[in-house]
């Protein structure tokens, strides 16, 4: 019982710590997660729990019109113990290993809502909200790579789904660790009409009535770790989106590529 109240004082800590953040957050976190999940097996085996603080800044291209970057700063927590690990925006509950797969639920707060305010293209528009996600996460630990799986169902709003698949190669240098990174996200036709999807009340001269149909995202990227000490390190992550064409054919949207980039310093303890 002990263990269920110790994670959800942490997810809303950490879920709490994400809001309160700018736009950048989920870009942010994201690099984090990738960060935690390539040591959380080590220490769940070895039944130790590490904290993490730091703070983290990110840039990305929107992909809506007119929006221009989104950049945001924010605060970084990190908890990874033998049944539950939280990075920022995610809350897993590690259901356990078979071999050289891992298998958890998580719990995950987007920041893909906007409101009319944020661009011209978006005058007009009802807002459209955040969004709290549920679902589950594989993970296979392979000689040559890791692959991950992620299915998320969002709790209201949206009632979107998503489904991402995700490789990654980590190589150390001495201080210096590269992982080059690809992935590929599939939405379903309900998340991509409720963001980029035009309502016939939403209708003007500059904005034509559009239902979003799935679609599926492509990123690539590197990121670099470098150990300032045992206990810190810094991050930079670049890296390039290419949105699917159930995206780019909204009257919203003016591109189809959108470049990223995510810097940040992590104390662990």
């Amino acid at each position: 019982m002990r263990h269920y109240q110790s994670f959800f004082n942490i997810l809303v800590l950490g879920v709490a710590a994400s809001c309160a953040s700018f736009a950048q957050a989920q870009d942010v976190i994201g690099n984090i997660d990738a960060n935690a999940n390539a040591d959380s097996q080590a220490d769940a085996k070895a039944d130790v729990t590490t904290w993490g603080l730091g703070l983290g800044v990110g840039v990305q291209r929107s992909p809506y019109r007119d929006y221009g970057n989104k950049t945001g700063v924010l605060p970084i927590l990190l908890y990874n113990g033998k049944y539950f690990r939280v990075a920022g925006t995610t809350a897993d509950f590690k259901l356990g290993s078979v071999s050289q797969f891992d298998f958890t639920l998580r719990a995950k707060y987007s920041n893909d809502g906007y409101k009319s305010g944020d661009a011209t293209i978006l005058n007009g528009m009802d807002e459209r909200k955040d969004g709290f996600w549920l679902g589950g996460s594989a993970a296979w630990r392979a000689p040559f790579a890791k692959f991950t799986l992620e299915w998320l169902k969002a709790a209201g709003n949206s009632d979107g789904q998503t489904v991402k698949l995700g490789a990654e190669r980590g190589f150390t240098v001495g201080r210096v660790k590269l992982t080059p990174h690809l992935g590929v996200t599939w939405m379903n036709n309900d998340y991509v009409n409720y963001y980029y999807g035009v309502k016939s009340t939403e209708v003007r001269s500059t904005r034509a009535a559009y239902t979003g149909k799935s679609t599926t995202n492509a990123s690539v990227g590197l990121r670099t770790d470098y150990s300032l000490t045992a206990a810190q390190s810094m991050f930079l992550d670049l890296s390039v989106t290419h949105y699917g064409s159930g995206i780019t054919d909204s009257p919203l949207v003016d591109r189809s590529t959108a470049p990223g980039l995510r810097l940040g310093y992590i104390y662990k303890f």
